[in-house]
């Protein structure tokens, strides 16, 4: 009888916990839902990521291998390469980051929250306050970043010059005065 009255409650148990992660589940989509901008966002930046290297790394070769009159066509070829890799590639990761999102974030949602913690961070989400909030995101990162630029371009040009020559003594390159800059080309 007694082995009985404990295999029920067992049974029991695992029906409550099944009922509870059906919820839970649920909760847990709902929150990967709401996410799913801010993780197509990460996997946009991670699929742009190369591209953009490539194009950093494309721009001194081009000021040094390629002729004048040649650079500007060949930067527009450089871009026109670059906008087809994103276009191909920016869709494939963003749909492969919204299928791994359950078994990534979800696994780590349903661990770490309960069921009560998954609603309220629904109502936060949701809310018009945080809504208003992250539609700020830009602007605010605009604002803090035009600020801190000129507030510390004097501090930081002094070391990039500095940087500048430590790097191109290594790489035995002629003095910073007989070279362009190194944030010429961006200008």
């Amino acid at each position: 009888m007694k082995k009985i009255l404990v295999a029920a409650l067992l049974i029991a148990g695992s029906v409550a916990h099944a009922q509870s992660s059906a919820t839970k589940q649920e909760l847990v989509a709902k929150v990967l839902q709401l996410q799913q901008p801010a993780i197509e966002l990460v996997a946009r930046a991670m699929a742009e990521q190369p591209a953009q290297i490539l194009v950093q790394r494309a721009g001194p070769v081009l000021q040094q291998r390629i002729p004048p009159d040649k650079r500007q066509a060949v930067a527009q070829e450089i871009q026109a390469d670059v906008k087809r890799y994103v276009d191909e590639t920016v869709p494939m990761v963003r749909e492969r980051a919204v299928a791994l999102a359950p078994s990534t974030i979800g696994v780590l949602l349903d661990e770490r929250f309960t069921e009560d913690e998954l609603k309220q961070l629904i109502a936060i989400i949701e809310s018009p306050v945080n809504r208003k909030f992250q539609s700020l995101g830009g602007e605010m990162q605009k604002s803090l970043t035009s600020k801190l630029v000129a507030e510390t371009k004097a501090l930081i040009e002094p070391k990039v010059r500095a940087l500048d020559r430590a790097v191109g003594q290594r790489l035995g390159l002629p003095a910073p005065a007989a070279r362009a800059p190194a944030g010429a080309a961006s200008k």
